[in-house]
């Protein structure tokens, strides 16, 4: 069964920083793209970071870029696989639950999927609360 597990999140200051964790398992995580998507009350359920599999790659939203890094280690099998996303400098608009999200997997060394539908297999997410 495949899970995807974030934890990190919570309450902050505006300007201050979170680090957020997915460790994920289950299945063949090798050649799989990850990335780090976000939603807020009210609103649709938007991307914010993603790796490719080589970790070679990055590509994050306009909003995030310059302020969160994401980074992993995307292993085979029985390996861990784990994914962070440093935010720093946060915004109370960045306030929202985010997910952990990993790609089904065979893209190049180089992809970055954007979209929700590129991504098979999602966390239950974890709540970041930025207070003015």
């Amino acid at each position: 069964q495949v899970q995807l597990v974030e934890s990190g999140g919570g309450l902050v200051q505006a300007g201050g920083s979170l680090r957020l964790s997915c460790a994920a398992s289950g299945r063949t995580f090798s050649r799989t793209a990850m990335g780090w998507f976000r939603q807020a009350p009210g609103k649709e359920r938007e991307f914010v970071a993603a790796i490719s599999w080589s970790g070679g790659s990055t590509d994050y939203a306009d909003s995030v870029k310059g302020r969160f890094t994401i980074s992993g280690t995307i292993s085979g099998n029985n390996a861990k696989t784990t994914m962070y996303l440093q935010m720093n400098s946060l915004r109370p608009e960045d306030t929202a639950v985010y997910y952990c999200a990993a790609n089904k997997g065979g893209g190049s060394r180089w992809y970055v999927p954007r979209r929700v539908v590129d991504y098979d297999d999602w966390g239950q997410g974890t709540q970041v609360t930025v207070s003015s």
